[in-house]
């Protein structure tokens, strides 16, 4: 029964894209594919794979513990807190706690989280702020 009802959600939500995509509006400068060619694609291959849930649905399934939901919410909290987090604290330091903490939660001793948190945020700040130019979120310190 979850998988009919992941399709059916999956199967709304393709119907809202395809929906929302219809309503581009074209620019004075279209090519010949246009700008709704790729949502369109992606709308329908959504559709096509939440009809293939409905259809032909998996054995239930065993679902984790109230412990886990728990873990997966408080997750799912700390991305939102990072979002918050961002403009406030900067990218390098948001990053490297929210990278930490959940490196941390998947396993990883606590010291080699911090690690990872740290190596993540300061390369992909390297790559992407000093090499590539883009702008990353500035904290207090400029970075």
């Amino acid at each position: 029964m979850s998988d009919r009802i992941f399709g059916g959600f999956g199967l709304a939500l393709a119907i809202f894209y395809i929906w929302a995509a219809s309503t581009i509006e074209d620019s004075f400068m279209v090519d010949v594919v246009g700008p709704r060619a790729f949502p369109y694609i992606v709308g329908s291959i959504v559709a096509l794979c939440s009809i293939y849930f409905i259809i032909r649905p998996d054995d239930e399934p065993d679902w984790p513990h109230v412990h886990a939901f728990a873990e997966i919410a408080f997750a799912a909290a700390v991305m939102f807190a990072y979002c918050l987090a961002l403009p406030e604290f900067g990218f390098v330091f948001s990053t490297t706690i929210a990278t930490a903490y959940l490196t941390w939660r998947l396993g990883t001793a606590p010291l080699w989280s911090l690690v990872s948190g740290v190596g993540t945020s300061v390369g992909i700040y390297v790559v992407f702020h000093l090499i590539l130019g883009l702008t990353l979120a500035e904290g207090p310190l400029g970075f």
